[in-house]
């Protein structure tokens, strides 16, 4: 009788292992029993660079439709938008010109033969002159303009200010030297800002903490720029060290364009060493080892919807982190296929793209690309 128990006994643990397991799978996406199909690799050529160029160009002098995000102290802050942001006005927000604009700066970099490259150094020299910078300057200094864009723009203005720094080009130095004022005031308004942050932003969006963290530390190592490296090196250990099985399966949001599980993972890839990040994954995201992972694109009902077709970033966004986190560690090569696949899903559709998706979505789909041209 006693045997009996036992082997009924070894038999519901038998059943119960294997069915948590199971369970445990498929929350965390595994695809166990057979291997993940390989996806093609994308590409940024010439001729994808010229059509990437397209977006921004026909965005950033594009003053309306315009969400100025802007808190009013009285009538005469009621202005029109080129008024307020010389330099960033168009692409119907702020941190969506100043992208739009890294978007043609980071072109420009890598393709010295861009169609009408003339034509697109005059327009940026036009938009971020000394003046127009002056001016988006001073907006940050209005009573009620301090937080403006923390941290989503900021961490873009950073981004930018950084590929003008590793741009070897004339234009490029004019261009950083009358951006200077305002990369600094960035810099400055981290540093402030970070030691009052007592717990960090896990969101799908613009807040995301470890994504503004991240661009401006690679603006930081760019320039070397210790006291702002120093400042979010801090912060953010303090914040994600001791993070532990971060839920992906929660993830997207339904207007997600970050991970927030990834963008945290990407950023602790550039804070630590080799051993000591691989320790930290295999607690935070233990999934990822698994050679048959996978994740399924963020899918996308609607593109003329402008919160629904944040999807189409957060594929892109997951594809740049899968390839950071995957740098330099040949064991986690197979998230790059992952990656691959993001992109492929939302590249073909952002230049059919209405207005929603078109105005800021192409400097996704060319950072994405970045990323994979590294490699």
């Amino acid at each position: 009788m006693l045997m009996k128990y036992l082997y009924t006994l070894l038999a519901l643990n038998i059943i119960w292992g294997c069915q948590s397991s199971k369970k445990k799978e498929e929350v965390y996406g595994l695809t166990t029993q057979q291997p993940v199909p390989i996806a093609e690799v994308p590409k940024l050529d010439l001729a994808h660079a010229n059509k990437l160029a397209e977006l921004p160009l026909h965005c950033i002098n594009i003053e309306y439709p315009n969400r100025l995000s802007q808190t009013l102290g009285d009538d005469k802050d009621l202005k029109a938008p080129h008024v307020l942001h010389p330099a960033f006005y168009g692409c119907f927000d702020w941190h969506s010109a100043v992208h739009g604009h890294w978007s043609l700066v980071s072109l420009l970099k890598n393709f010295p033969n861009l169609e009408g490259t003339n034509q697109i150094k005059k327009r940026l020299l036009i938009n971020m002159s000394k003046e127009n910078i002056e001016a988006e300057v001073a907006y940050f200094y209005g009573k009620h303009n301090k937080s403006y864009e923390r941290t989503y723009g900021w961490a873009w203005l950073l981004k930018l200010a950084e590929t003008l720094h590793n741009w070897d080009d004339d234009t490029a130095r004019t261009l950083e030297a009358n951006l200077h004022p305002l990369t600094d005031l960035i810099a400055e308004k981290y540093i402030e800002f970070l030691p009052k942050l007592n717990y960090p932003l896990r969101v799908g969006t613009h807040p995301n903490t470890a994504f503004g963290l991240s661009f401006a530390y690679d603006y930081a190592e760019a320039v070397n720029h210790e006291a702002l490296k120093s400042a979010i090196a801090e912060r953010a250990k303090s914040f994600y060290m001791n993070d532990e099985d971060c839920p992906m399966s929660w993830e997207p949001s339904g207007s997600d364009f970050l991970s927030p599980c990834l963008e945290e993972a990407a950023l602790m890839k550039r804070l630590l060493s080799k051993d000591e990040f691989l320790v930290w994954l295999d607690k935070f995201l233990p999934e990822l080892k698994n050679k048959n992972y996978n994740l399924e694109p963020g899918k996308v009902s609607d593109r003329t919807d402008g919160h629904l077709v944040h999807l189409d970033g957060v594929n892109f966004s997951r594809a740049w982190n899968f390839y950071k986190i995957a740098e330099d560690l040949p064991e986690f090569n197979h998230l790059k296929n992952i990656a691959n696949q993001s992109i492929n899903y939302s590249l073909p559709s952002i230049f059919e793209d209405s207005y929603e998706g078109g105005h800021w979505l192409g400097s996704f789909a060319i950072y994405s690309l970045n990323a994979v041209s590294k490699n």
